[in-house]
């Protein structure tokens, strides 16, 4: 089995099973490392479906997505990486809360790490899925970027509905996998 096309569903999945764990645990160091291990696969993942996206939607459109995706998701996979090493060594919340504070003062960490950059991913990841199903002989369904973007507006409305966007995007992305799996029949698993 093609590992891109298993990243289209694992991606999102395992973004979703972070949503469940915070919902569940958000407060214990091990529901807190666990969840997060969960969301940096995803991230990792997610490295793949951007480039089977950009290998569906061909053309310099496509290749600019792609690049602001994997920019974004870059930064996220940084911020997931932070939040790790923190919560493996505070003592507590307390210690936790001045951890972050002090990595968010060094100048540019906020916007390259936490604000500004980490959007960018979404971006990509939209445009990529508007350019599939649009520009570029409409290769996925017109609802694939309309669940892309539900998704990411349900993630950004508040971190409880990350369960929500997981979900989303498996179903947004379940077209496209399928579509890789015909265009890519024999790539290495």
């Amino acid at each position: 089995m093609n590992t891109t096309r298993i990243s289209f569903i694992a991606a999102p999945a395992l973004m979703g099973a972070y949503g469940v764990v915070r919902l569940i645990d958000r407060t214990s160091r091990l529901g807190w490392t666990v969840g997060h291990l969960l969301m940096l696969a995803g991230l990792f993942l997610f490295a793949l479906v951007i480039v089977g996206l950009r290998q569906t939607a061909p053309g310099r459109t496509a290749s600019v997505f792609a690049g602001l995706g994997l920019i974004g998701l870059a930064a996220s996979i940084a911020q997931i990486g932070i939040d790790i090493v923190v919560g493996l060594l505070a003592r507590d919340a307390a210690d936790k809360e001045h951890m972050f504070h002090q990595i968010q003062q060094v100048p540019g960490v906020t916007p390259v790490v936490y604000t500004v950059v980490p959007i960018l991913f979404y971006v990509g990841l939209l445009g990529l899925t508007v350019t599939a199903a649009v520009v570029t002989a409409r290769v996925v369904p017109w609802w694939t970027p309309v669940l892309v973007l539900a998704g990411t507006v349900a993630a950004a409305a508040s971190l409880d509905f990350i369960p929500a966007a997981g979900i989303l995007y498996v179903l947004a992305l379940t077209a496209p996998a399928v579509r890789h799996a015909q265009r890519a029949p024999h790539a290495i698993a």
